[in-house]
C-alpha cells in the first residue's frame, strides 16, 4: 500500500502492478502515432520551420541549435495533425499550427527553467539552456521561439476560412495571454505567499488553478482549436475542452508526483524543485495518495467524455488511442509511489 495510504484507499499495489502492464501498449500506440506518415512531423521539420538567417548571432545561434536539436515527442503536432484530418483542413496548415504549439511549448519551458522561476539545470536530459549559454541568450532563445510560433499560427488559421478566424485568434490569445498561461506562471513563481495563507484544502485548490493556466491551456489549443476552425459543432467543442481539462490536469499530477518521487535521471529533468522552491504541487497539497487517487478520477471522467465525443465525431477516434498513454504514466507513476519508503508531509502539516 502507498506510504501513508489511509484505510479508506481503493488503490493497491496489486493494482499498481496490473496498470504497469500497459506501459508496452502505450509506446506501440505512440510508436504508431509518430510513424503515420501521412501525420508525421519529424526532428527535421522541427529544424526545418525554423530557419536562422545567415547573419544570426552566433551565441544566439548556438542556443537556438541546442534547442531545436532536443525537441520534445512531437505528440502535440500529432495530435493536430490528426484533428486537422477529422475536421476537414488543410494538412499543410496542420503542420503550421502542430510546429506553433510545439515552439509556444519549448519557449514555455525556456522560461520555466530560469533562475527567477525555477532554477532548473537539466530539461529533456540535457543542460537547461541559461545554464549552458546563459540567461540573456536563454531568453532571447525563448521570444525567437514565441516570435517563430506566432507566425505560423497566423499562416494557419488565416488558411482556415475567414468566419472562424476571430473565434480562432481570440481564443489562442486567452490562453497564451493574462488569461491563461502567463497567469498561470505568475501564481506559480508567487505560491509560497499565497499558500502561507491558506489551509491545505485551499492550496489544493489553488494547485489546480494554476495547473489550468499553465499545463490545461496549451493542451486545449492543441484540441480545441483545430475544432474552432474545422467549425466544431458547440457540443463538440465543449467536450473536446473537457477532455483537455482532464487530461492537462493528469499530465500535471503525475508530473508533481514525478517531481516528488524520481530522481533527475529518470524523470530527465530537475526534481525536487516543489518542495525546495515552496511550489504549488499537489501531492504535497493532499499527499500522495490523494493525488493518486486524483488522478484516477481525472482519468475516468475524461474517459466519459471522450466516449460522447467520439460518438458525436468519430474521426477523432484517434484520442483512444492516446488515451493509453495516460494509463501508462499513471501506471509507472504509481509504480514508484508504491515503492517509496517514507510517505511526503501534506503541506501545512506541522
Amino acid at each position: 500500500m502507498l506510504p501513508g495510504l489511509g484505510a479508506t484507499s481503493q488503490l493497491s499495489v496489486s493494482e499498481a502492478s496490473r496498470a504497469i502492464l500497459l506501459s508496452e501498449k502505450s509506446k506501440s500506440t505512440r510508436d504508431a502515432l509518430m510513424n503515420d506518415e501521412h501525420h508525421k512531423i519529424s526532428e527535421a521539420t522541427f529544424t526545418d520551420y525554423f530557419p536562422l538567417p545567415v547573419n544570426t548571432e552566433p551565441h544566439l545561434r548556438a542556443a537556438l541549435d541546442s534547442v531545436l536539436n532536443n525537441p520534445g515527442s512531437f505528440v502535440r503536432p500529432q495530435i493536430v495533425a490528426k484533428m486537422f484530418a477529422a475536421y476537414d483542413l488543410p494538412p499543410a496548415h496542420a503542420t503550421e499550427l502542430g510546429l506553433a504549439l510545439e515552439y509556444f511549448h519549448t519557449a514555455s519551458l525556456l522560461f520555466d527553467d530560469l533562475p527567477c522561476m525555477d532554477d532548473a539545470q537539466h530539461r529533456r536530459g540535457a543542460p537547461c539552456i541559461h545554464a549552458e549559454f546563459g540567461e540573456a541568450e536563454a531568453i532571447l532563445a525563448a521570444l525567437a521561439l514565441v516570435n517563430r510560433a506566432y507566425g505560423l499560427t497566423w499562416k494557419s488559421v488565416f488558411g482556415c476560412g475567414r468566419d472562424r478566424q476571430a473565434r480562432a485568434l481570440e481564443y489562442i490569445e486567452r490562453y497564451l495571454g493574462v488569461g491563461g498561461l502567463l497567469n498561470g506562471q505568475s501564481m506559480d513563481i508567487n505560491y509560497a505567499s499565497v499558500h502561507a495563507a491558506n489551509s491545505p484544502r485551499t492550496d489544493h485548490t489553488v494547485t489546480e488553478a494554476i495547473a489550468m493556466g499553465k499545463t490545461v491551456s496549451l493542451i486545449r489549443l492543441t484540441l480545441v482549436l483545430p475544432g474552432i476552425l474545422g467549425d466544431a459543432s458547440p457540443a463538440e467543442l465543449q467536450l473536446l475542452d473537457r477532455v483537455a481539462i482532464c487530461w492537462g490536469l493528469t499530465y500535471q499530477i503525475v508530473d508533481d508526483l514525478k517531481d516528488l518521487l524520481q530522481s533527475s535521471a529518470e524523470s530527465g529533468k530537475t526534481v525536487a524543485r516543489d518542495i525546495s522552491m515552496g511550489r504549488p504541487n499537489i501531492a504535497l497539497a493532499i499527499g500522495v495518495a490523494g493525488a493518486v487517487q486524483r488522478l484516477q478520477r481525472l482519468i475516468n471522467i475524461g474517459d466519459r467524455m471522450l466516449d460522447r465525443l467520439v460518438a458525436l465525431r468519430p474521426g477523432v477516434a484517434f484520442l483512444q488511442e492516446l488515451r493509453v498513454q495516460l494509463d501508462a504514466e499513471a501506471a509507472e507513476i504509481i509504480d514508484n509511489a508504491c515503492e517509496s519508503a517514507a510517505p511526503v508531509p501534506l503541506q501545512g502539516a506541522a
